[in-house]
């Protein structure tokens, strides 16, 4: 079977490791890549790859059937009408955009264009979520009562010599707790009030490098999350789940999920649970489901050829995105207002 021929836009860090990926994959092949600095002309150069300053000249003179946007987040929805607009499906890394209004405006026109668009929240593609996921919706949890986050690590002081990174927008909530959130919507459903607290007092930036967050799910059941950029703790996904290498694998639970008959904890995926009587004086079992390992970037690339082939549709839609940025940027809202927020999604309700 011919190997779907992607583009590239944006050559940091996360576009250059979807060009190692692709690179042994036998659905997909990246033809080329744009982004105007020299660093990713070279990149190119070495991996074989034509290279333009910009993505509009590629995208007119390549015409590849799929498009990886990884761009900054301001500039996702403009890449991505530009992809649309040529009848282009693409794959935009999360968030999909950087407010609800311009993540729906993308939605409503590859909707009305009829142009597959596919989001990066890649976590749904791991097969401890795909597990976790069916457990839920086979009802072995029972009622889920509450669920439970941490997104804990120490990001060294290099990180920061970006200066964006130390401004408002460049935390650890749009970038790192997103992640959690859109686990908790995977698994859980739609969240209906957030209730937030952060705190910068450890750098002294602008931006947050701590928050707390409560949620309320639209099934009435809670949740709460925590997220530090600065401390020395091993209860984050990266570290626990081993989706990458380059971080020294924990063996650790981060995700907690809590019904009325049993509870699960991720990603080892134990399951708690009575087995004779129920009650707190009953002895409690444990059993441990054990998927098969897998690369979700190499899962989200297999994923992506069949939603440009229309063979399936997005996992992760940009108006499901859309959900998780707004559920995301209530955590700011609330913790401004230090009281409870909807997230709101006012434009796609019209």
């Amino acid at each position: 079977m011919a190997r779907r021929q992607l583009a590239v836009i944006g050559a940091g860090a996360i576009g250059r490791m979807h060009v190692e990926r692709a690179r042994l994959h036998p659905q997909v092949q990246i033809a080329a890549i744009a982004d105007p600095s020299p660093a990713a002309q070279q990149f190119a150069q070495a991996e074989g790859l034509r290279w333009f300053a910009g993505y509009e000249a590629m995208l007119d003179e390549i015409r590849p059937e799929g498009v990886i946007v990884a761009t900054p987040n301001a500039t996702h929805v403009e890449v991505g009408l530009a992809c649309v607009a040529r009848g282009i499906a693409a794959l935009i890394e999360k968030p999909v955009a950087d407010d609800v209004d311009a993540a729906l405006q993308l939605d409503r026109a590859a909707r009305a264009a009829d142009v597959p668009l596919l989001v990066g929240h890649h976590r749904r593609h791991n097969p401890i979520l795909r597990r976790a996921r069916e457990i839920v919706r086979a009802g072995r949890l029972g009622k889920p009562v509450a669920a439970n986050a941490l997104a804990i690590f120490y990001k060294p002081d290099a990180y920061f010599d970006v200066q964006w990174r130390r401004e408002a927008g460049g935390g650890p909530v749009l970038i790192n707790l997103i992640h959690d959130i859109d686990i908790m919507r995977f698994l859980l459903g739609e969240v209906v009030e957030v209730q937030a607290q952060t705190s910068n007092s450890v750098r002294g930036f602008a931006v947050e490098d701590t928050a707390a967050v409560l949620l309320r799910f639209e099934s009435g059941a809670l949740g709460t999350l925590v997220v530090s950029d600065t401390a020395a703790a091993p209860w984050n996904w990266d570290l626990a789940a081993g989706e990458a290498v380059h971080y020294p694998r924990q063996q650790e639970n981060t995700h907690f999920l809590i019904g009325t008959e049993a509870s699960l904890t991720l990603p080892q995926l134990d399951m708690w649970e009575y087995r004779s009587g129920k009650g707190w004086h009953e002895p409690l079992t444990v059993e441990r489901s054990t998927p098969h390992a897998g690369d979700p970037y190499h899962e989200q690339l297999r994923h992506f050829a069949a939603v440009i082939a229309r063979e399936e549709a997005p996992v992760c839609s940009a108006d499901d995105a859309a959900r998780t940025l707004a559920a995301t940027l209530a955590v700011h809202r609330a913790a401004s207002l230090r009281g409870p927020v909807a997230p709101s999604l006012q434009a796609h309700d019209q």
